[in-house]
């Protein structure tokens, strides 16, 4: 047999917290990756923000060995993200696999992010396994979800595997379903060299490193390579793979997955879904790589330092190269000096990529109101693509807007419909399907994809117990009644705030962050007028009061004038600092007062 037919891509993939990584832990204790003492919960969570928010966020590799028939074979193990904001990561990874393991949480049942995620690796062409997690739960109806596997998802749950990744029970079987059912990758050791990047990272001192899967050929340490999107010429410093702990190697062979640092300095050199290949026999047509991502949410990030600018650009540049799913170009704003218009992939992704920046390189940054695209039609016949509501043109001139919808499905017990129906229809969306399988519904619903931006999943996940989940994909563009909402803080627009909403939900929105904002800036020595405005048109206000002092506080006796005197005195001050005080406004207050609960 040869090597290559020994050799095993396989993909974890899951809806989120369906015990993705605590399995990934179970595989690498018993394939012998890491020692006992080198183990640890959740070891493929490499982020400290990954192991706080108990998510996983990167992809991450590990090779395993494992013995079958008295053969041993090569198991190239990629752990997943979850949640839809990180659907690129499981493309990219999936890209890199031959096979793939569907966990379905045996209490819960086939989710909906799980559907999306099969249908990913159906669309690659990979073998599937269905693997029942947390059996050993009191909750676990397995017979239920082997028929929800048949019924929702469409392939036969009888070779369906039973686990539990928190005690371990029958993980065992795993690797010998692997070797069975996943067929071994194709290519030519002695070929010419052909590896696609699926991942890449910054270090401050080696440079560029990426995540390469070797199609054909041999990539050896030394070697001089090209990266042929770019033209880029460079040597390979160093190779290796993850265990998952690194370990260099000498050569990476077709079929394997490995790391290799090349030695790069700048970050635009280096691009994901590029293809390395020899520099003096180069391949003549470049793999397919991956379909770019297109980013759904937009939001402005500018520093509080205006020093700051250079080292967001950088620190940007540098998770662009970690996360292909972040795309970032220069804006600049009136009220918050130069910035950066950046594009996620979900709001929890816009979360995620703001913690990482204050956290790996300690900038302060202020977040605008996230905003999806709209297309504006103008009187003149000018078709302009808007990211940004500060360039909302003047309504006067604006002869159609058409904002984005997306296909929603959700999945949820039967106890919930009814306050989800409910949900959905007060966020302006149509029913398309509703079906049932045992004591669960499935919905598909169009909706704005603007409305599910800040507190959709919240709410979904508060009506129905933590126990319904949510999938969308884009599907197109429709005419929409929308209108800007400005929020002025004593007069001044708080540009971070401003907002496009459809013109039914505009009061409703503008009361409510003003209120929120009531709650959230600090109280000053002087009253703060809190305004949501239509053009010119105020349609929500609240006032947050004064601090006081007890100017009187001394005054024990005597006419009362002497208290009015003081008492007139404070109040003429306070007039004054009205004009001129300057409010400090917490840097978070932003994005909280966007999260808001329905009224």
């Amino acid at each position: 047999m040869s090597t290559l037919a020994r050799i095993r891509n396989f993909a974890i993939i899951a809806h989120i917290d369906h015990g993705k990584s605590t399995l990934s832990d179970r595989l690498i204790q018993l394939c012998g990756g890491l020692s006992a003492r080198e183990m640890k919960e959740r070891v493929l969570d490499s982020m400290a923000l990954e192991r706080e928010r108990g998510i996983t966020i990167k992809s991450q590799t590990a090779r395993l060995s494992w013995q079958h028939e008295g053969k041993n074979y090569m198991l190239n193990l990629v752990d997943t993200p979850g949640h839809v904001d990180f659907a690129y990561e499981v493309s990219r990874s999936l890209a890199a696999c031959e096979g793939a393991l569907v966990l379905i949480d045996a209490a819960q049942g086939v989710e909906a992010q799980t559907l999306a995620n099969v249908y990913a690796a159906l669309e690659n062409d990979l073998d599937i396994i269905p693997v029942l997690n947390k059996v050993d739960l009191p909750a676990a109806n397995v017979q239920a979800t082997k028929k929800q596997i048949e019924d929702i998802i469409g392939i036969d749950s009888r070779e369906s595997i039973e686990v539990s990744g928190k005690t371990g029970f029958n993980i065992e079987a795993l690797p010998a379903a692997i070797v069975r059912s996943i067929k071994p990758p194709s290519g030519d050791s002695s070929g010419t060299l052909s590896a696609l990047l699926i991942d890449s990272w910054y270090n401050p001192f080696l440079g560029v490193s990426i995540l390469v899967r070797v199609k054909n050929g041999t990539l050896k340490r030394g070697d001089k390579v090209k990266l042929l999107a770019t033209n880029t010429f460079c040597v390979v410093d160093r190779l290796g793979i993850f265990t998952p702990k690194p370990i260099d190697v000498d050569t990476l062979a077709a079929g394997e997955i490995g790391f290799a640092i090349v030695g790069l300095k700048s970050i635009n050199l280096c691009q994901v879904g590029d293809t390395l290949t020899h520099a003096h026999q180069p391949i003549a047509e470049p793999l397919a790589g991956f379909q770019k991502k297109v980013s759904v949410v937009f939001c402005g990030l500018y520093p509080t330092n205006k020093d700051d600018h250079r080292a967001v650009k950088d620190a940007l540049g540098k998770l662009a190269l970690n996360d292909s799913a972040i795309h970032f170009e220069p804006e600049t704003s009136a009220a918050l000096g130069f910035g950066f218009r950046c594009g996620f992939q979900g709001l929890l992704h816009l979360e995620i990529t703001q913690e990482r920046l204050r956290r790996e390189y300690k900038l302060d940054l202020v977040t605008t109101a996230p905003s999806v695209v709209y297309k504006i039609t103008t009187t003149d016949g000018r078709a302009l693509r808007l990211h940004n509501p500060s360039e909302f043109p003047d309504p006067t001139t604006i002869r159609s807007i058409e904002e984005p919808w997306v296909r929603a499905t959700i999945f949820c017990p039967q106890n919930a419909v009814g306050a989800i129906l409910e949900l959905l229809e007060s966020r302006r969306g149509e029913q398309k399907e509703m079906n049932a399988t045992g004591d669960r519904f499935v919905l598909v619903y169009s909706l704005p994809l603007n409305e599910i931006l800040y507190d959709f999943y919240d709410r979904l996940k508060s009506i129905s117990r933590g126990y319904a989940s949510f999938d969308y994909t884009q599907d197109n563009y429709r005419p929409g009644e929308l209108v800007k909402v400005d929020i002025l803080i004593n007069g001044e627009n708080a540009e971070p705030l401003s907002m496009i909403v459809h013109r039914q939900f505009a009061e409703q929105r503008g009361r409510q962050i003003c209120e929120r904002l009531k709650d959230l800036i600090p109280r000053q020595l002087f009253k703060i007028a809190l305004q949501a405005t239509i053009g010119g048109r105020i349609i929500a206000r609240e006032t947050i009061s004064a601090l006081r002092k007890d100017v009187t506080a001394k005054c024990y006796g005597g006419d009362f004038t002497r208290k009015r005197k003081l008492l007139e005195k404070q109040k003429a001050g306070k007039k004054r600092m009205q004009k001129i005080g300057k409010i400090d406004i917490p840097h978070d207050s932003f994005v909280k007062a966007l999260r808001m609960a329905d009224s």
